[in-house]
């Protein structure tokens, strides 16, 4: 009977250390649970109330349940499409950072002393061969150009400078023949150091000509073929200069002369050329048979594998720019396709702000740099090469410099808000309809569009991201009707 009774009282004591910790917990929690309560409650009186008219409302009441018929709009599968609602296109909200920008107009341009290449005429002389074209593609080293030589200064330059080697060539016969008479005792040591002393002056002479040809346009190799050969040179080649990465020189390649021909469509060299500077020839300045003197500028060479992105900023917006560029920020840029779309090109560099306002505008320039990339090739049968880049010189573009990043908000594009007066909307989807929801919009800029998370829409609610215009022009001609054709006409 004691074990029982004691049984008893353990159970009751089990009991209130559960219900007391239960009830702390649901009176803590009551902002939670009781909405949900009353809304059970409430929903069982509507339906007590609906079952009781029910035959009344369906003769008054047509509107979908869960829709206000004045904010909700059903559209079929073919205005879907019409409006570029695809499933890609309703997706659910999410909290995400966004990078309040700055947005400055901008225009491609060429970097100024590296784009441009001019190749003049090193001598005198008539173009005997053109090698390329206008347009035409070109690889550093390529043969331009081909000029005889007529300017009497080059020719007796030349002509100097092989009777040189030649009584070069005697005075060294003469020496070996005096130091060997010298050995027998003939002739005194004197007149064998005597033509050693002419011999030193003749190779002075020899160097000095040497110098002269490589001034008057002559290459390294050209001296030496001068002086393998015997003979003079009569025709010069002109070639596509090489741009050497750390000093940026202009310079003629030291080599044999040959002609660098084109490589054959999808080859090893087509790849590898891609990533080396290509020039295209801009403008073409001569013609076969044409009479140039040294200096005369043959023909305009563009690489466009580098260009720039210049921006123009207002004078007070030098303090955030200057803030990006210290912070390394990438910015981007916006470039339109057509009438509707917009691409967006990203982690570009500013390279440097201009230390020049312009007096009457009150702007400054900022200088992006932007890495170009061929769009497009095309190598003829005949190895002339062709190609399109994918950035032009003059393309007007935007410039959008962060300031800001602002964490957790709601980021929708700017397609998905529809205005109207001092109203914004978003369109959720519900069922099979969209319904609208007005929004607060705390900024908005060209592609993007920040909502303010005030219980409007929370994430994970399914919005339309584009169309939002076109279906709010719909609730408003739903709402107030067709238009009579026949209005103000009397028949």
């Amino acid at each position: 009977m004691n074990q029982s009774k004691l049984k008893q009282n353990w159970i009751w004591i089990l009991f209130f250390l559960i219900l007391i910790p239960v009830g702390l917990l649901a009176w803590k929690t009551q902002q939670q649970w009781l909405p949900a309560v009353n809304d059970m409650a409430e929903n069982g009186k509507s339906k007590t109330e609906t079952d009781e008219h029910g035959s009344e409302e369906d003769h008054h009441d047509h509107d979908h349940a869960g829709h206000e018929e004045s904010t909700s709009l059903e559209l079929t599968s073919q205005a879907r499409k019409n409006i570029g609602l695809t499933e890609e296109k309703v997706i659910p909200v999410k909290l995400q950072a966004f990078t309040r920008t700055l947005t400055i107009p901008a225009i491609v341009v060429e970097v100024p002393g590296k784009t441009r290449v001019k190749v003049v005429a090193p001598m005198t002389g008539i173009i005997t061969n053109v090698n390329v074209i206008a347009g035409e593609a070109v690889q550093p080293g390529r043969e331009l150009f081909k000029i005889r030589l007529t300017h009497e200064d080059l020719v007796q330059a030349q002509a100097d400078f092989l009777k040189t080697l030649g009584e070069l060539d005697v005075e060294d016969k003469e020496i070996a023949r005096i130091k060997e008479i010298t050995d027998k005792g003939v002739i005194a040591g004197k007149v064998l150091l005597e033509r050693e002393y002419a011999k030193e002056k003749l190779e002075a002479i020899l160097k000095a000509q040497r110098e002269a040809l490589l001034l008057h346009g002559f290459s390294e190799g050209q001296v030496d073929q001068i002086r393998d050969n015997r003979r003079l040179i009569k025709e010069h080649q002109v070639y596509a200069p090489q741009l050497h990465g750390q000093s940026g020189e202009v310079q003629l390649p030291n080599m044999a002369i040959q002609r660098i021909s084109a490589p054959a469509p999808g080859s090893q060299g087509t790849v590898n050329a891609r990533h080396k500077s290509i020039f295209i020839v801009q403008s073409l300045n001569i013609s076969k048979g044409d009479f140039v003197q040294a200096g005369d500028t043959l023909c305009v060479l563009a690489d466009y594998s580098d260009l720039y992105l210049k921006g123009q900023a207002f004078e007070q917006e030098a303090d955030e720019l200057t803030r990006c560029l210290e912070n390394g920020w990438s910015v981007e840029a916006i470039q339109e396709i057509n009438n509707k779309n917009k691409e967006l090109i990203k982690n570009l560099q500013i390279d440097y702000l201009d230390n020049q306002i312009e007096t009457d505008a009150r702007i400054f320039s900022v200088f992006v740099d932007l890495p170009n990339k061929v769009e497009h090739e095309n190598v003829r049968s005949d190895g002339e090469r062709f190609i399109t880049w994918r950035f032009k010189p003059g393309q007007r573009m935007q410039l959008r410099i962060p300031v800001e990043t602002w964490k957790k908000q709601i980021v929708v594009p700017v397609e998905a808000i529809a205005t109207e007066g001092a109203e914004s909307f978003v369109f959720q989807e519900n069922g099979d309809h969209f319904d609208r929801r007005p929004v607060h919009v705390l900024y908005k800029d060209q592609l993007w569009a920040v909502i303010q998370n005030d219980g409007a829409i929370f994430p994970g609610d399914k919005i339309a991201l584009t169309g939002a215009h076109q279906m709010q022009m719909a609730l408003k001609n739903k709402a107030g009707g067709a238009v009579d054709p026949h209005a103000g006409h009397n028949h």
